[in-house]
C-alpha cells in the first residue's frame, strides 16, 4: 500500500485571459503541426485525408498513433488529449501516462484538446466524454499502449537509421540508445522516418512494469498552470476570427415563452455599434461591432413575451409555470404519497422495521443548485466558403455536440468542426442540455448575418438558463435492536434524476443518478430498501459535480448519525462496527481518524477558546472511496469550518499532486453547497441572477484541508468528483452535535445558531 499525506491551504488568483486572434490561415498552420521533419501524429482540425479516414475506421480507438502525437525536432511532443481540460489536471495526467511508455518526460509535452473523430472514443472504447470522473480510469491502459506503440515506431526507425537489430536498442527519456556502442539518437531526429512506418499491432508491445515507472504515481508539475498564471490560456470566451461580430441575448423571463412585439426596436437599432436585431426561440439578440455594444443594446430591448403554447419553442424543453416556487415544490416532494419503486433491496426491511425495538423516522431535503462556473457560456460560429461550419465553444463531449448540430441544421457531421478550448470551470455544465447552450443561437446569427459571430451570455442570462442540480426529499425509516444497532433502513427518494430529465422518464427502469449515494452503501445493515418516487420537475435539470452522490450521501450519512444518536452510539464507532468485515473501508475510516489526531466527537474547547465538535461521513462514488472528518464551531451565528481531514482510496493513482488539488477543490464546492448555495425560484423565475444573491464560498471561509491518499492497489477509481460527497454530511453532523439541532437540509444558512 502506498500512502501519501499532505496538508493543503487553498490560495490562488484568477488570471485575466488575453484574447487571441485566430485568422483562418494562422489557425490551420498553428494546429496542423507544420514543423519540418516532425512525426505528425495529430491535427488540431479534423483530418480530411482519405488515408487517415480509412486508417481510423480500421483501427481501435486510441491505437492510431498519428492521431495523437507530434514529436518535434527539438524533442518536445504535442499530444492531442481525448479529454477536455477544465482545471482538473487531465492534460498533465495524459502526458504522464503516454510519456511513461513513450519514455519522454511529461514536461516536454504540449497538450491540446483533440478534434472530433473515432480515434478519440477511448472511454470504454466506444464513447468520449469528460465527466463522471472517467477520463483517466477508463483510458489508462489505452493511453499507456499508445505511448508504447509510438516508442516501438521510434525504435524501428532508429534500427533502420543505425543498421542495427531493433532488439539491441533501448530508450532513455527522449532518445533511442545503443548501449554497446554508446550511440543515441534523439526522438526529434527520428520523427520523419518513424512517420513512414505502419503502427504496430497493439498486442505486439509490452507495457512497462509499474516498479520501473519514472513519472506515473509521481507529483509531476501541472502543464497548464504557467499559461493560466500569466494570462496566456485560451478559453472559448477569448477566441477571435477575422471579420467577427459580437452578439448578446435577452432571454424570456420564463423558459417556454416566445418573442412577441419589440416596442423600441428602431431606437435600439440606432444605438452605437448596433448592426442588427434578431428574434430567436425564446430570446432576442443584438449583433454589434463590440460585445459591450451588443450587451447594452440587448438589455435595452423592450420585449412583449408571449406565454408558452402547446408546442415547445425548443425541442425537449419544459415550459416554466408562472406560479412555480421552490418552497412549494419542496413541500410537495415531502408530502408525495406512495412507497416508490425499488432501486435496491436486501433482506426484509418491512418486517425488520415492524419488529424493531426502536424506529426512527425523518424526512431530509436537498436543494436546487447552479453550476456557477466562472466562465460564462459562449460560442464562436463561422460558416466557411466550402460549406463547413467551425464552432469554438466550451463542451464536455465534442462528438455528441457534432451529432446534435448536424441534426439541428441538416449539415453533414463531417463538415462540422468542433474546437474545444480550455474550460473555465464546468462541474457538469457543458453537456447537451436543451435551451441551456448558446451554440444554436450563435449558429442562427451567423447564418442570418453571413458573418462569424461570437455570442457570450452575460452572467444574468446564464443564471436564468442554467439547468439545475436536482432537488429531492427522502423519507427515511431506521430500525434499531435492543443494543441500539441498526437492523433495518428504508429510504424513499422523491425526486427526478438528471438523466431522466434529459433523456425522458421510463416506467420500466430507474435513473441511477437519482438514487446513487443511497444505493451501494457498504454498511452491514442486514435489511435495506432504497426506492424512488418519480416526480417531474418544472425545471430543467443537469449533472452537477458528483451527480446523485452530491446530495444523497448528505442525506444518508446525516440520517445514519441520527440513528447513532437514537441508539446511544458514537457515530464514528458505529461506522467502525458496521464496516468491520470490509477491510478496505475499515482501513479508510481508521486512516481519517488517525489523520485528525484520533477521533473525538466533542464538544471540546480548542486552544483558541472556541467550543468545537467533529463530524464524520463516508462516500463511495465513481469507483473511489472516501472518509472525511470536519471540525466546526459557531461564530456570530455562522458555522465556521476549521479543518477538513479526508482520506481517499482511488485504488491506484497517476499523480498524487493532482489528487490533492482535486480533493481540495471538491472540499471547497462541498462546503459551498452545505453552507451557502441554493437556487431559489419565485413566480417561475430565479431570485438570483448573479453572485450577489447566489453566494458561493469565499476564501475567508475555506478551512485547512488535510488529505491522505491510500493506494490500495484495487481497480482505479475516479478523482475529480469523489472528494465532494462526504464533506457536506461531515460538516452537518458536526453542527448537529455542537448545537443539539438536527440538520436535515442544506444550506446551513437557513438555520439560526447561537454562538
Amino acid at each position: 500500500m502506498n500512502e501519501i499525506t499532505h496538508n493543503i491551504q487553498a490560495e490562488g488568483e484568477v488570471p485575466n485571459g488575453e484574447p487571441v486572434n485566430i485568422s483562418r490561415r494562422r489557425f490551420l498552420l498553428g494546429t496542423m503541426g507544420a514543423t519540418a521533419g516532425a512525426l505528425v501524429i495529430g491535427f488540431g482540425v479534423p483530418v480530411r485525408a482519405v488515408r487517415a479516414q480509412e486508417a481510423a475506421a480500421s483501427m481501435a480507438p486510441g491505437t492510431r498513433v498519428p492521431a495523437f502525437l507530434e514529436i518535434r525536432p527539438d524533442n518536445t511532443a504535442r499530444l492531442m488529449s481525448p479529454f477536455v481540460e477544465g482545471g482538473q489536471g487531465v492534460f498533465t495526467a495524459m502526458a504522464q501516462i503516454v510519456g511513461e511508455e513513450l519514455d519522454l518526460d511529461p514536461q516536454s509535452f504540449v497538450v491540446e484538446n483533440a478534434p472530433t473523430g473515432p480515434d478519440y472514443l477511448v472511454v470504454m472504447g466506444k464513447m468520449r466524454i469528460t465527466g463522471g470522473s472517467m477520463s483517466v480510469r477508463t483510458s489508462y491502459d489505452t493511453m499507456r499502449r499508445l505511448g508504447a506503440l509510438a516508442r516501438a515506431m521510434l525504435l524501428q526507425a532508429a534500427a533502420g537509421r543505425l543498421n542495427l537489430p531493433v532488439d539491441q536498442l533501448s530508450t532513455e527519456p527522449g532518445y533511442v540508445v545503443h548501449a554497446a556502442t554508446g550511440q543515441k539518437v534523439a526522438y526529434g531526429d527520428l520523427a520523419h522516418d518513424a512517420l513512414a512506418l505502419p503502427v504496430p499491432a497493439p498486442d505486439s508491445v509490452t507495457l512497462r512494469d509499474p516498479s520501473q515507472f519514472r513519472w506515473i504515481r509521481k507529483p509531476v508539475q501541472r502543464l497548464d498552470v504557467h499559461d493560466k498564471s500569466v494570462g496566456k490560456a485560451i478559453y472559448a470566451i477569448d477566441c477571435k476570427v477575422d471579420g467577427m461580430l459580437h452578439a448578446a441575448v435577452q432571454h424570456a423571463p420564463r423558459l417556454g415563452m416566445s418573442v412577441g412585439a419589440i416596442r423600441n426596436e428602431d431606437a435600439v437599432k440606432a444605438m452605437a455599434g448596433v448592426q442588427s436585431i434578431h428574434r430567436l426561440p425564446g430570446a432576442v439578440a443584438v449583433v454589434a461591432e463590440r460585445w459591450w455594444h451588443s450587451k447594452r443594446a440587448a438589455e435595452s430591448l423592450q420585449v412583449e413575451w408571449s406565454e408558452a403554447g402547446e408546442t415547445p419553442i425548443i425541442e425537449g424543453i419544459r415550459a416554466m409555470p408562472a406560479d412555480f416556487s421552490t418552497a412549494a415544490f419542496s413541500q410537495r416532494l415531502a408530502n408525495e404519497p406512495g412507497n416508490g419503486k425499488d432501486a435496491e433491496s436486501k433482506g426484509d426491511a418491512a418486517g425488520a422495521l415492524a419488529s424493531a425495538k426502536t424506529v426512527v423516522t425523518a424526512t431530509y431535503h436537498s436543494q436546487y443548485l447552479h453550476h456557477g462556473q466562472l466562465e460564462p457560456p459562449s460560442t464562436l460560429a463561422r460558416f466557411n466558403d466550402d460549406g463547413s461550419l467551425d464552432l469554438w465553444m466550451p463542451n464536455q463531449a465534442p462528438e455528441m455536440y457534432q451529432a446534435a448540430i448536424a441534426k439541428l441544421i441538416g449539415l453533414d457531421a463531417a463538415k462540422i468542426n468542433i474546437h474545444s478550448p480550455l474550460l473555465g470551470g464546468f462541474f457538469g455544465r457543458h453537456f447537451l442540455y436543451p435551451s441551456a447552450n448558446p451554440y444554436p443561437q450563435a449558429i442562427q446569427l451567423a447564418k442570418e448575418t453571413g458573418k462569424p459571430i461570437k455570442l457570450i451570455w452575460t452572467r444574468e442570462e446564464e443564471f436564468l438558463r442554467d439547468p439545475l442540480r436536482p432537488m429531492a426529499a427522502v423519507r427515511f425509516r431506521g430500525g434499531l435492536d435492543e443494543s441500539g444497532m441498526p437492523i433495518a433502513l428504508e429510504a424513499i427518494s422523491i425526486c427526478e434524476g438528471p438523466s431522466e430529465n434529459i433523456n425522458g422518464h421510463s416506467e420500466d427502469k430507474l435513473d441511477e443518478t437519482a438514487v446513487e449515494g443511497l444505493t451501494g452503501k457498504e454498511y452491514a445493515i442486514p435489511n435495506r430498501r432504497i426506492a424512488q418516487i418519480y416526480v417531474e420537475n418544472p425545471t430543467m435539470l443537469a449533472y452537477w459535480r458528483s451527480v446523485g452522490n452530491s446530495m444523497n450521501d448528505f442525506l444518508y450519512e446525516t440520517f445514519l448519525d441520527e440513528l447513532a444518536d437514537k441508539g446511544g452510539k458514537d457515530p464514528y464507532e458505529l461506522r467502525v462496527q458496521l464496516l468491520k468485515d470490509n477491510a478496505r473501508l475499515s482501513n479508510l475510516l481508521k486512516a481519517v481518524g488517525e489523520m485528525s489526531g484520533g477521533w473525538k466527537r466533542g464538544p471540546f474547547t480548542a486552544e483558541d477558546g472556541t467550543r468545537r465538535t467533529r463530524g464524520v461521513a463516508m462516500a463511495s462514488p465513481f469507483g473511489s472511496f472516501t472518509a472525511a472528518i470536519a471540525e466546526v464551531s459557531i461564530r456570530a451565528g455562522e458555522v465556521v469550518v476549521h479543518d477538513i481531514w479526508e482520506a481517499i482510496d482511488p485504488g491506484s493513482i497517476v499523480n498524487p499532486a493532482i489528487i490533492e488539488a482535486q480533493v481540495n477543490s471538491a472540499t471547497a464546492l462541498g462546503l459551498s453547497q452545505v453552507l451557502l448555495e441554493e437556487a431559489i425560484y419565485e413566480k417561475g423565475e430565479p431570485v438570483a441572477r448573479n453572485y450577489d444573491l447566489y453566494p458561493i464560498l469565499p476564501p475567508s471561509r475555506m478551512p485547512r484541508v488535510h488529505t491522505r491518499i491510500i493506494e490500495s492497489g484495487e481497480k482505479m477509481g475516479g478523482i475529480g468528483e469523489p472528494g465532494l460527497p462526504a464533506i457536506p454530511p461531515a460538516v452537518a453532523n458536526a453542527v448537529s452535535t455542537l448545537t443539539g439541532q438536527r440538520i436535515r437540509s442544506m444550506p446551513l444558512s437557513h438555520y439560526t445558531f447561537e454562538s
